[in-house]
């Protein structure tokens, strides 16, 4: 029996696996506008929107009727399917995923205990087992060990947008702003974690550096992918430069893609993030 790859729209991939998967959309809302998250509204668009906007959107979970209608398809095509998901302490979107598989056969759930790229990843790797003649079953038990091992750890550039959110207070994101204080997170396990803060963008792309190290180091050998929030990569760019010495030799090309619009939200443009299994 063949198997596909359904993903939610907040698994951030580089265009070659984004058009193998098969793709579950969140919802958007910016005040009374509705947007099916890559669908009607893309990146950048997004991004536009919520530099523009006075209100923070708001997104909403993907139903299980929509992940019927996918698991309907594969089973008119006589496929199984691996269902990867954001991580459930942020979204109910997993639980959709498992109340619309009880009536079905040959459907496996994985909550990737992660977001964005570090989902990104482990769908990448989902397609290496699939393209090893691994059954559906198999990759979802690999991949419910190997989630243990991803590590994203991002710089946020502004604090502004955790502000909005309600994530941290007024009197924090103005003397962040004013020092021009970037925290640096991680997310392990689902949850976010604050390391540390860094003044100026050198300090903090050291920092991601230095925390790097204190993961464990990267795996190389398994999928490493960066992201970048917002509609310029230029930050991005400046963060490969000051670590290149970590890619040298262990990578050909440093891959990265677009942080979609659930971490967006948060996190605000000008953010950078690096996915990856720790050894």
């Amino acid at each position: 029996m063949k198997t596909r790859i359904i993903v939610d729209s907040t698994v951030d991939l580089m265009p070659e696996f984004k058009s193998r998967v098969h793709t579950v959309p969140l919802t958007i809302h910016f005040g009374s506008e509705e947007f099916i998250d890559g669908v009607t509204i893309d990146h950048k668009t997004f991004y536009e929107k919520l530099i523009e906007s006075d209100v923070l959107p708001t997104t909403s979970q993907a139903s299980p009727d929509v992940f019927v209608r996918e698991f309907e398809k594969a089973k008119e095509a006589e496929e199984s399917a691996v269902v990867i998901t954001l991580t459930s302490k942020f979204s109910g979107t997993y639980q959709s995923a498992i109340i619309a598989a009880e009536d079905f056969d040959n459907i496996y759930i994985v909550d990737s205990a992660s977001v964005t790229t570090g989902s990104g990843i482990l769908v990448e790797l989902a397609f290496r087992l699939l393209d090893e003649g691994k059954s559906a079953q198999e990759i979802a038990k690999a991949l419910e060990e190997e989630k243990k091992k991803i590590v994203v750890i991002a710089l946020v550039d502004t604090l502004e947008y955790l502000k909005k959110g309600g994530r941290i207070s007024k009197t924090v994101a103005f003397a962040g702003g004013v020092l021009n204080i970037k925290p640096v997170l991680s997310v392990v396990d689902g949850e976010i974690h604050i390391l540390g803060k860094a003044r100026g963008s050198k300090m903090s792309n050291n920092l991601l550096v230095q925390e790097i190290g204190k993961a464990g180091g990267i795996d190389f050998t398994k999928p490493v992918l960066l992201g970048y929030s917002g509609i310029s990569d230029s930050l991005l760019l400046k963060y490969i430069e000051d670590s290149r010495h970590i890619w040298e030799g262990n990578l050909d090309e440093v891959r990265y893609t677009t942080v979609g619009s659930v971490i967006g939200t948060h996190a605000g443009p000008g953010a950078v993030a690096v996915a990856f299994f720790k050894k």
